[in-house]
């Protein structure tokens, strides 16, 4: 009963623009998380038919329930794997399922359609050919890959090996094949269900979306390092960093919310992590200055947002609640660009990994701009030239995913890294010395062996460059002459050639 429950007063929240609906998902505590944000997403998903089905069978008069608690419940019996809990509530809905089914099966027949889905409006239907794939993240903390698929194929999944094309994701019952962008990831048809597998219960894979597993594999921290995960809960991401890192070095996640940090708690336990340090506490009050943060130099920064790219939240706002829509999708850019800011404040920091689950340029490239403006220090780093969907223009160092180009949710991801004006500077000014001048000649003070500028694929800042720019900072002394070009070889020389004419 307290996941019905739990439902319906998230939904009535929603309605009522409260938050995101994956927020009030992970601010209810509910036990069940992943149970609960499904429930809700897909009696959402079909509101308006539940909604009509619930009328025409005057269901709420005769039972005094109210709108969205019943919406949930017909949604379990009708559509889903039928309702879940004991006592009057069943007994309610078992005594009306005949009437029920009836109007379900009316509503089908009066649109000459044969599946639930094809009942829904246009723009939320999700063609058979456009479902989502199932994406499974082997965990290599506890496995390898090859491990994984072995074990897979032995349980009965035929393995197709690795994918080339976008095309090769679109898989069926029981096919499986391995990523094409990111190697630790499995793909599987749409809905492949492994909440009940021992690899999963095992922690040797991570039920993952491909787009969240976007930031982590992007900022690629090495082993040894020390990193922040600064909104982290539910901790996925937070695992997919630990196992870049191998569980070496050190991993602080942040999360406001005590009870959502005590499950992702239980979710690194069981996935093997042993290098992080949790924290219940707000990202925005954490000191970059802190002797503990001193050696940060890699930051996973995934805050709030609108939630508007996952498939269950499409944006179907009416123009009456467009204004509200907007003023909420201001406030959270304020809150993101202020998380944004602070992470940059880290002293040692190199690379900051910013994403959204979010469609809006508002949370994206817009955020994104303004931070740049505000730390001229850092700048964009090009990511994955071969995906299918860039940042809006002109920010097409991002990436940007959707159901129609990438198969996944909607996501952000941006790649920000630190570099050094007067650094660049210095070093155009070394490669400027290293071309030759017109009267440049075999004696001339060799600067052949100055360090060349970063190449586009090194990371700007590091210590070998900082090093480097605090020497050429420093005006230079005169160089040594060549060896052959002493003053007292030239004598030497001089004299032999008086010498030579005296004999002729």
């Amino acid at each position: 009963m307290a996941l019905y429950t739990k439902a319906a007063e998230i939904l009535e929240k929603a309605e009522q623009k409260q938050g995101a609906l994956k927020t009030l998902v992970y601010d209810s505590k509910f036990q069940n998380i992943k149970q609960l944000f499904a429930l809700v997403c897909e009696t959402q998903k079909y509101s308006s038919i539940l909604q009509e089905i619930i009328e025409s069978t005057k269901l709420l008069k005769q039972t005094r329930l109210k709108m969205n608690l019943a919406k949930v419940l017909v949604y379990d019996l009708l559509m889903g794997r039928g309702v879940k809990c004991g006592g009057a509530w069943k007994a309610v809905m078992m005594k009306h399922r005949s009437r029920l089914q009836a109007e379900l099966a009316r509503m089908k027949i009066k649109q000459k359609v044969s599946r639930n889905q094809d009942l829904l409006p246009a723009g939320v239907q999700e063609p058979e050919g456009e479902q989502l794939p199932r994406y499974v993240r082997v965990n290599t903390l506890k496995t390898t890959v090859d491990d994984a698929v072995d074990y897979l194929k032995r349980d009965g999944f035929s393995y197709l090996g690795q994918a080339w094309r976008l095309e090769d994701l679109s898989l069926k019952r029981k096919d499986f094949v391995r990523d094409l962008h990111l190697s630790d990831l499995l793909v599987f048809a749409p809905k492949t269900d492994f909440h009940d597998h021992f690899l999963y219960k095992a922690g040797h894979i991570i039920l993952q979306d491909k787009a969240s597993c976007l930031p982590a594999y992007l900022l690629n921290p090495p082993p040894g390092s020390h990193i922040i995960d600064a909104c982290a809960a539910p901790g996925n991401k937070t695992s997919h960093l630990a196992a870049i890192m191998k569980n070496k070095g050190k991993l602080f996640a942040f999360d406001l919310d005590a009870k959502r940090l005590s499950t992702m708690s239980t979710l690194l336990l069981r996935a093997g992590v042993t290098c992080q340090q949790l924290a219940n506490q707000d990202f925005l009050k954490v000191d970059p200055d802190s002797p503990q943060y001193k050696d940060v130099e890699f930051i996973l920064l995934d805050p709030s947002c609108s939630g508007s790219g996952m498939v269950c939240l499409r944006d179907d706002a009416s123009s009456a609640d467009r204004e509200k829509q907007q003023a909420r999708l201001a406030s959270l850019a304020s809150f993101q660009l202020r998380c944004l800011n602070h992470g940059l404040r880290f002293p040692r920091l190199q690379r900051l990994v910013y994403s959204t689950c979010s469609v809006h340029s508002q949370e994206n490239e817009e955020v994104v701009t303004a931070c740049l403006q505000q730390n001229p220090g850092f700048r964009l780093v090009p990511l994955l030239a071969q995906w299918p969907e860039r940042g809006l223009q002109p920010l097409s160092q991002c990436l940007r995913a959707s159901t129609a180009n990438t198969r996944t949710h909607g996501f952000f991801v941006a790649l920000l890294e630190k570099h050094s004006e007067a650094q660049s500077q210095n070093q155009e000014h070394a490669v400027q010395i290293i071309e030759p001048g017109p009267e440049e000649t075999p004696c001339s003070p060799s600067v052949r062996e100055e360090k060349p500028a970063a190449s586009p694929e090194e990371p700007a800042g590091s210590e070998e460059e900082m090093e480097t720019t605090e020497t050429t900072e420093d005006k230079p002394e005169p160089a040594e002459p060549h060896a052959d070009c002493t003053p007292a070889k030239k004598k030497r020389k001089r004299k032999k050639k008086k010498k030579a004419a005296k004999a002729e």
